[in-house]
């Protein structure tokens, strides 16, 4: 694939960025298995690019509480509109996706519901308590919004114990108002801190999308913060557009630096760090949870 703006031919992917199409594998087994369970995945509805690896591979991440946002930033492809009402039989339907696919480690993320009092944190719960009764040896990751900042729900979703707590920060604060509309730096932060505060041996989890404008010092100073706020595992990964209505490319950045960036956040002191044009914030997240054991650099 050569262009990174759907839908048009303005402009072409640097040759580092190409890759060929990934084999078949059980990708068609997977799709018709979330299609048959009703069951939404980040990988189609965010436009992953990584996607068709993945379910070629029989592994997927679970959006849940819907498949409309209430927010509307400015470098996702999930549609912004009205959502639905909670469907109280999901959590079951994720549970044995989840189980078919035989997972060890279940990635568990959301659209933004600021529609709902506790933003959906009990639905999280129920999520999470239906996978683990499907899957009682398999690891659970959960990605989740900042909740409006509301630090009850925060309680919930970390007090029923995943393995690994994420929240992404995306970008830096100065392009905060223009990438992150409706979000705080400042909040997105303190959601990771009460996190770190409440349960401190619950390993939590950020990332950030290069290619929006940011310097390389914004990011260092970045990585400076998330420590401060208890953060131990980090992700980098290229921001790639996922149509003519979202925000340009601003630097198609090369691995060299990525590969910097993560020698940079092991110095500083993460425990884990996967960066790579590639990387997205729940790509191959359990090498990355068993690198935080084990102490092996991700790309």
């Amino acid at each position: 694939m050569t262009e990174y703006q759907h839908g048009t031919r303005s402009a072409r992917l640097p040759e580092w960025l190409r890759r060929p199409i990934a084999t078949s594998g059980h990708s068609v087994g997977v799709t018709s298995m979330l299609e048959e369970l009703d069951v939404n995945t980040v990988c189609q509805s965010a436009k992953c690019p990584n996607r068709g690896e993945c379910f070629a591979s029989g592994t997927a991440t679970f959006l849940i509480m819907g498949d409309a946002c209430t927010r509307g930033c400015r470098f996702c492809a999930v549609e912004t509109r009205v959502p639905q009402p909670l469907d109280a039989d999901e959590p079951r339907r994720v549970a044995e996706a989840a189980k078919t696919l035989g997972l060890r480690h279940a990635v568990i993320t959301s659209v933004t519901r600021d529609d709902l009092d506790d933003g959906g944190a009990a639905h999280f719960v129920a999520v999470i308590d239906a996978v683990r009764a499907a899957l009682p040896e398999a690891d659970i990751e959960v990605l989740t919004s900042d909740f409006g900042g509301k630090f009850g729900s925060v309680d919930t979703v970390a007090a029923a114990r995943p393995e690994v707590y994420n929240h992404n920060l995306e970008t830096v604060p100065r392009l905060y108002a223009e990438v992150r509309p409706g979000a705080s730096y400042q909040r997105s932060l303190d959601v990771l801190a009460r996190v770190h505060a409440t349960q401190p041996d619950l390993p939590t989890k950020s990332g950030l999308m290069l290619g929006l404008g940011e310097t390389p010092e914004e990011v260092l100073a970045v990585m400076d913060d998330l420590l401060a706020h208890g953060v131990t595992m980090l992700t980098l990964g290229q921001y790639l557009r996922p149509s003519s209505a979202h925000l340009p490319v601003a630097e198609f950045v090369e691995p060299e630096v990525f590969a910097e960036l993560a020698r940079a956040a092991y110095r500083k002191g993460f425990s884990a760090v996967a960066s790579a044009p590639y990387v997205r914030s729940s790509y191959h997240a359990g090498e990355l949870a068993d690198a935080r054991v084990n102490g092996a650099e991700q790309e």
